[in-house]
């Protein structure tokens, strides 16, 4: 079973597949739903009430709605996550949400941000894509530091390098093939696969 956490952010545009999946919905992402949930959890504070059935946590509160379904769907032994609704106008929410990608990279499971214009994720070791020739693709480092040995399949190649906080280095690359790959030996990346170009 796959999990999905509705977040109170931009409404995701696209389809969501919730099939088998266990649905969570934070607080005021109710007022968008357009799939089956089968928790809703959170302060409402955004909501305004509290629906039939809300899961209700106080308002001052150490966690965000966020990390409060994460840990829900942890709880469940559900370790592939989508979440939704977790960017636009709210940069401050938007760092906060991706740093349940790396909550949930720690603690063995995948957790993909799904806004309207990228997908976001951890990963480390060997990372391939597949099928998506003229995607753009950017990577960060979780923490100081991630080092990537090699890569195959990228309009520029990275070999033997380290991205270090602080530095842009490894924003906008292209995947120019079919297959391409990139093996991070030391340390743990933020993937970004741009799936909409923003117009500005």
């Amino acid at each position: 079973m796959k999990g999905i956490i509705l977040l109170n952010g931009e409404p995701y545009r696209g389809k969501i597949d919730a099939e088998d999946a266990f649905v969570i919905c934070c607080d005021g992402a109710l007022k968008s739903a357009n799939v089956p949930i089968d928790v809703i959890a959170g302060d409402f504070d955004s909501l305004g009430y509290v629906p039939e059935g809300g899961v209700v946590y106080p308002s001052e509160k150490d966690f965000t709605d966020g990390e409060i379904a994460l840990e829900m769907l942890l709880a469940k032994g559900i370790r592939d996550i989508i979440i939704y609704g977790g960017g636009g106008g709210r940069e401050d929410h938007l760092f906060g949400n991706m740093q349940l990608l790396v909550a949930a990279h720690r603690r063995g499971a995948f957790a993909m941000l799904r806004t309207n214009y990228t997908d976001i994720y951890c990963a480390e070791g060997e990372i391939c894509w597949r099928d998506k020739r003229g995607k753009t693709l950017s990577l960060a480092p979780v923490g100081e530091s991630a080092h990537i040995m090699e890569s195959e399949g990228l309009k520029y190649p990275l070999c033997d390098l380290t991205l270090a906080a602080g530095s842009c280095r490894g924003i906008s690359n292209v995947i120019e093939k079919d297959a391409a790959r990139i093996v991070c030996d030391d340390g743990v990346l933020f993937v970004f696969e741009v799936t909409e170009e923003a117009k500005w």
